[in-house]
């Protein structure tokens, strides 16, 4: 399968990430990427940035290092009613966003407690992508989520760190394949992520490419394949909800 996009990295902006923006950018058009985006932890995780880090995207050109960037953040879920770390007034200055459950910064619920936390995040507007949920800490009802993304245009991550047996998120590997195969069920679509803390790992994939050929995932069903249809999926999921990006996101 084709893919050459990544749009959940972390830079040093995340502190306990070790590369510039610089040097993802470089790494990804070493390793063919067309298209990186960066998508630094919000302010709730802790030791991470203040949010004026998110507010001044603007000065970063999309093709300075010669790969098309683009600029996000992976938001933290506050609350079982899904509510996020970052306000409208910051969320409208990115490309895109990724809300994630993190246990430093809300604990695992019941499935019920935690589907409901996705569910409303992905109710904020400006939430374009769920990252990692297939964690075992925070047990989910895959076809829920699965039938609210389908229906709200909204991206499942298949996250490689996760899927990485030696991974932050041990025994995903193995829940990723009931996520995918409620999304397979419901139409959703999904994006891979290498939830890259440092450049080397930028665009690192394998993990999950071995869950999706194993289970004959359909490629119809990822977005990694083309910018040019990741960024019009994102456009529609802003003009449905009369969202508007940054000025050169096109």
């Amino acid at each position: 399968m084709t893919d050459i996009i990544d749009i959940h990295t972390h830079s040093i902006a995340s502190m306990h990430a070790y590369s510039t923006i610089r040097e993802i950018a470089t790494m990804a058009k070493e390793k063919g990427l067309a298209l990186v985006g960066i998508s630094d932890h919000a302010p709730a995780l802790p030791g991470t940035f203040h949010e004026m880090y998110f507010r001044n995207f603007k000065v970063i050109r999309p093709a300075a290092y010669g790969i098309d960037i683009i600029m996000g953040a992976e938001l933290n879920i506050m609350d079982y009613e899904g509510g996020v770390d970052l306000p409208e007034r910051v969320l409208q200055k990115m490309h895109y966003a990724i809300a994630s459950l993190h246990d430093v910064v809300i604990a695992p619920g019941t499935q019920e407690e935690n589907t409901r936390a996705l569910l409303g995040a992905m109710a904020n507007p400006y939430v374009t992508v769920i990252g990692h949920p297939d964690n075992p800490a925070y047990p989910v009802d895959f076809d829920a989520l699965a039938r609210a993304a389908a229906a709200e245009h909204v991206l499942i991550e298949a996250n490689n760190a996760s899927h990485n047996p030696d991974g932050p998120r041990k025994g995903s590997e193995l829940l990723a394949r009931d996520l995918l195969a409620a999304c397979r069920r419901h139409g959703a679509h999904i994006l891979i992520g290498s939830d890259a803390h440092i450049d080397i790992d930028v665009g690192e994939h394998s993990h999950t490419h071995a869950i999706l050929a194993d289970i004959d995932f359909p490629e119809e069903l990822v977005l990694n394949r083309d910018p040019a249809r990741l960024k019009a999926w994102i456009a529609v999921r802003h003009a449905r909800n009369g969202v508007h990006g940054l000025k050169y996101f096109s």
